[in-house]
Formats: structure tokens, sequence, C-alpha cells
């Protein structure tokens, strides 16, 4: 699979890894695994990331360093790496520099329907993250190149961005590498899980107090709506950022096919989160209002006002569950 990227990446000096804007722990894992990688094979690396990175992940980059990019230290790479993302607008400022100097772009990502523009494209729709990816870049090429801090930083994206190993998107390559990265680490697993997951402070927690109270259910109580407002965030003390996994809450319903959370900030719109944990893919959701993701797990935002944000992604849903539902149906 990285054949062609090994060869081709080994002809550039100095490399810019860029992770996508509100950067999780794929992004961030991913990010700094890859540019640990380049930087054990000779090659100069400055990784990017235009936002800031949330405190349960930011000692990620104790191992490698993630910084703005600045026309300075842009101007200076022969190459710039995308990982995590499949679309230059998910890169926040990547665009603005290319425009200023075009350079060879690559690509390593597991979302579906990638755009074209890459120079070098690695996408794997099916694989389980990004870090499942970079981990199978160690694999063939060097897997003795997983050190400790390489194989902490790649475990992090695996839990993240699989619920902790329980989505259907895991298979037992997935396991096999969570195994694998475990034994070259020499780290047990809730030293990366305790710092990803058991680190909310008490505003987090009033906040979501909040939001699920807001709790609404449609379609035969098949989706969960739950919302966060600034009205909220301003109580509370809290960010946008401080409400990562509050989505999974209403989708742990009983019943409940899909789960929407949507984050009113005003005059920048809405943004939402989506999730299932049935057939309903919310890629379709997310692409129908302009965002993507995967069929499990997607994003996207809207204009607002906050009803009609929900009104229209509920009726995107509640088509789809009926799709889904005639299709059985004629199968009995």
């Amino acid at each position: 699979m990285f054949k062609e990227f090994i060869k081709n990446v080994k002809k550039y000096s100095r490399v810019g890894v860029f992770s996508h804007i509100r950067p999780d722990g794929d992004c961030i894992g991913s990010q700094v695994a890859l540019s640990i990688w380049l930087q054990k094979n000779g090659i100069e690396v400055i990784a990017f990331n235009d936002d800031d990175i949330s405190e349960n992940l930011i000692w990620l980059t104790n191992y490698f360093p993630v910084k703005k990019a600045t026309k300075e230290n842009t101007d200076a790479c022969d190459l710039f790496i995308v990982v995590d993302g499949n679309a230059p607008h998910r890169f926040g400022s990547y665009e603005d520099w290319q425009k200023e100097k075009r350079r060879p772009v690559f690509m390593i990502d597991h979302h579906p329907n990638p755009e074209d523009e890459f120079d070098l494209s690695i996408s794997v729709d099916d694989a389980s993250s990004t870090c499942e990816l970079i981990y199978n870049l160690f694999k063939e090429h060097d897997i003795d190149q997983i050190d400790e801090n390489v194989a902490k930083a790649l475990y992090t994206g695996l839990i993240t961005d699989t619920g902790s190993l329980q989505f259907d998107s895991v298979k037992p390559e997935t396991m096999d590498a969570a195994a694998e990265l475990l034994r070259r680490g020499e780290f047990k697993p809730n030293l990366v899980a305790e710092r990803v997951f058991s680190n909310q402070t008490l505003p987090q927690l009033q906040l979501l107090s909040l939001s699920l109270g807001t709790v609404q259910l449609f379609e035969n109580n098949q989706i969960a709506v739950m919302t966060v407002t600034k009205e909220m965030l301003d109580d509370t003390g809290t960010t946008n950022a401080d409400t990562g996994g509050f989505v999974n809450y209403p989708l742990s319903i009983t019943g409940i096919k899909a789960a929407i959370l949507l984050k009113d900030l005003d005059d920048d719109g809405v943004k939402m989160s989506l999730r299932s944990k049935s057939d309903v893919d919310v890629n379709i959701w997310a692409r129908e209002l302009g965002g993507g993701g995967h069929k499990k797990a997607a994003g996207a935002w809207h204009p607002g006002p906050l009803e009609k944000a929900i009104s229209e992604t509920v009726q995107i849903g509640s088509k789809q569950i009926q799709k889904l539902e005639l299709e059985e149906e004629s199968t009995i």
C-alpha cells in the first residue's frame, strides 16, 4: 500500500504535515506518528494545525510539536502531507499557503469520497482510523521504528476513532495493530485512556448536565437530538471544545438509531456532530448539509436558527430511516 509513498516521499528534504482543523485524537495521533516516521528516515519535518489542541490531547505534542502555519515556516517546505482529511478546506490555512506557493501534496486518510487534487493519495475508507494506516506504514517499511512515543500516539487514534474499539469499523487487523502497539510501546491501555477520557473538569460536567436536559426524541424514538447553546457555554465558563463526546450520551438511549449534537454558536451558525449505531448512514445526512464523515460518525454546519437546523436535519434522517424500514419489510 505504501510502496509508492515511501519511494516518493524520500525525494523531498523538508515536509510540512497538516492535520485538520478542530483536531481530534486520530488527527493529532496520526500527525505526530507520521512526523516522527519522517524524522526517523532522515527527512526534516514540521507539523501544522491552525487550531488549539484540547487539553486531553496536548500531551501528544511532547512527542512532536505542532505549530501554527506561517509564511516563513511553510515557505521552507518542498512537500505538504495532509492527514485525516481528504478535502483541502478541512485544513484551514493550508489552501492559502498552496495558492501563494504551489508544491506537491500527499494525502493519507480514511474518509469516503476523497477529492482528487492530491499528487499522491493513500485513501482507505474502510480503515478504522488514519492511525491504523500510519501503523501500516511503519509495518510495511520498518516496524522496529515504532517506539513508545509512536505507539502511544497511534494507540490514541485507534481508540478515539473507534469508540474504544467498539465500532463496526474495527476488524481483526485493527485489534492486531492495537496489541502490537501495546507490545512495542510497553505501556498499559489505561495510561492512554485515562489521559484521553478521564480528565473532565467540573464546568464541563455542568455543561453536560445542562445539555442532557435538552434531549428530544424523534421518528418513533429512533433519532435523539441534544443541543448546546452559547448561553450554556457562557454560564459554565466553557467553550465549544468542551463538548467532546457529548453526542454519545443520547446515542446510548435504548432504541436510538442515530443521535445529533447541535452546538448553537449564534452568529457562527450551528455546528453538528452526528452518530449512528445502526444501518443509518449519517454521512448521507452530513453531505446533504455540506458536511461529511463516515457512515457512523459525521459532522456538518447549518446557518441556523437552531430550531430550523433541528427540523431540517431530523427530516433528512427520517427519510433515510423510513427507507430502511421499507427495505426491511420487503425482505420479510
